[in-house]
């Protein structure tokens, strides 16, 4: 059976193009949910109006689904609670050249 721990670093091979930075340590994976082999993912974009949602869906699924032990992968978008920076690892702030 897949573990939260594996989907997880497979998540991070997910990497946001416009900013080089995989979406886990942007802050955007709200939740990993594993029920029997499938795996549910809840995220959120930065903004709304977002135009990487299906990229983002894609490149999930894809990489979730090649884990042995998994057979479905389903991505829900939310955008509650929204999105802020402080959502974001310490790594990717200094990355980005977030003042603390």
């Amino acid at each position: 059976m897949v573990t939260q721990e594996q989907v997880v670093e497979k998540l991070k091979a997910c990497i946001d193009p416009e900013l080089g930075i995989n979406i886990v340590d942007l802050g955007l994976i709200y939740a990993v949910n594993i029920e029997d082999s499938r795996v549910n993912v809840l995220m959120t974009m930065t903004t709304p109006g977002c135009p990487l949602d299906s990229y983002f869906v894609k490149d999930i699924t894809t990489k979730v689904k090649s884990l042995k032990g998994v057979s479905g992968v389903s991505v829900e978008m939310t955008f509650d609670p929204p999105w802020s920076s402080t959502k974001m690892s310490d790594e990717s702030k200094e990355f980005l050249g977030f003042v603390n």
